[in-house]
């Protein structure tokens, strides 16, 4: 069965890379990390990130850039990314006056397909990641997430599901990531733990990470990425080595 390389969200391990970016993107590869989505520049510049992960051997597949610095310098911003070799700018968030039903949700929509277009210029895609406040219901049912999509093509906006706040928002991850079968080159695999809730390393929460994984590949990932927003129990470094670890026991 087809294998898809692994990459990890940095945001998981912030302090650590702000800290020392070498040293934490060496430790990183050495988990057996392929590649790594990024979260910020940590102090360095577009060409000194480039290096040093050219160097340690970790593709820079994706980055995770609000979408208030994508609007304020959209080609200083997206040129920034290219440099760097991400083949993929995702909006990780949107803060509450971005939401769905305020004026700024709306000029948001709108604003998608232009920076699309300047991603493109540079051979990048464009991605959401979502939370769960976007499985809020619109008046016709519809969750906010999907009209996102519905009303973007495929060549503007994909998708970057996180497959713990699916679960959060109270829909089947496995079932509701395959809507979007053809439209998810990245997924986010994230697992955690109910009554209190908890994040956790992968294997360690509720989460089906075999079927997970197994459906990745049913509907055309390129990538799945590990992340961790908290860790209640272990060091971050050590909850990212178990994740990859624990991957590395699954047959997928």
């Amino acid at each position: 069965m087809k294998t898809l390389p692994v990459a990890i969200q940095v945001f998981s391990i912030r302090e650590e890379a702000e800290k020392d970016f070498v040293g934490t993107m060496t430790a990183v590869k050495e988990m057996g990390y392929d590649g790594v989505e990024l979260a910020g520049l940590y102090g360095h510049s577009p060409e000194k990130i480039r290096d040093i992960l050219k160097e340690i051997g970790l593709t820079p597949i994706s980055a995770h850039v609000p979408y208030h610095e994508l609007v304020e310098d959209l080609e200083g911003t997206v040129s920034q990314y290219a440099t760097i070799g991400c083949r993929y700018i995702t909006i990780p968030y949107l803060t509450e006056d971005y939401r769905y039903g305020t004026k700024n949700f709306e000029e948001m929509m709108g604003n998608i397909p232009g920076i699309a277009k300047e991603c493109a210029k540079h051979g990048i895609t464009l991605l959401y990641h979502n939370h769960d406040f976007e499985f809020e219901k619109m008046e016709d049912g519809t969750y906010v997430l999907d009209y996102m999509y519905q009303n973007t093509t495929n060549e503007e906006l994909q998708t970057e599901m996180d497959t713990c706040w699916i679960g959060v928002a109270g829909e089947d991850p496995i079932e509701y990531i395959r809507k979007y079968a053809g439209r998810s080159p990245l997924l986010h695999l994230k697992d955690y733990t109910n009554n209190p809730f908890h994040f956790q390393p992968l294997g360690k929460g509720i989460q089906d990470i075999p079927n997970l994984l197994k459906e990745a590949v049913n509907i055309g990932c390129k990538w799945v990425i590990v992340e961790q927003d908290g860790h209640p129990d272990r060091a971050p470094m050590e909850d990212m080595k178990i994740s990859r670890d624990y991957l590395k026991t699954l047959e997928w």
